[in-house]
């Protein structure tokens, strides 16, 4: 199968903003839900590809405020931009996405973040020169999140200021 991330809308029929129930059912339009922590919903197709689906607590109640895609497979494609997210060596994805969007190096951790976009990927670590490093050449994980997600509290604060919308 092929998603399409579509940040800050959402991933193939999960939208962010949906009630937990219209995410279940969503997901269950892929396969069977698997049991998840935090009042998570989760689910893993047959080909290894998992979704993780986070909710917050917001002005209109509990709402869908994270997707997050992993663990790819060769079986299912995750595309931004016509882009393979996980079929392509990490650093062409970034280096092709930087036409589109601008996406910054995290500090903390291996990934890079799109802030305006709120679309994040992930690996564990960096080896950019090894391809046969499959967890550390090519991303594992990709979030699209509601515009705030990220949000210290200063930032939420000036963001509800200028009249935007709050993350959940």
């Amino acid at each position: 199968m092929e998603f399409v991330l579509d940040p800050p809308h959402g991933v193939g029929p999960l939208r962010l903003g949906m009630t937990p129930d219209e995410a279940r059912a969503a997901l269950e339009t892929l396969g069977p839900l698997k049991p998840a922590t935090h009042g998570e919903v989760a689910l893993n197709l047959p080909g290894g590809l998992g979704f993780s689906v986070h909710f917050g607590a917001g002005p209109t109640g509990n709402k869908v405020n994270a997707i997050e895609v992993w663990s790819p497979s060769e079986e299912d494609v995750v595309r931004y931009h016509s882009v393979d997210v996980f079929g392509l060596p990490a650093l062409e994805v970034v280096e092709r996405l930087r036409r589109h969007i601008d996406l910054r190096e995290n500090e903390d951790d291996d990934g890079f973040t799109s802030p305006e976009r709120y679309l994040a990927l992930w690996r564990p670590f960096a080896a950019d020169d090894d391809p046969d490093e499959a967890q550390g050449y090519f991303f594992q994980s990709a979030l699209v999140a509601r515009p705030g997600y990220g949000d210290t509290p200063a930032e939420a604060a000036a963001r509800l200021a200028i009249g935007g919308e709050p993350g959940y």
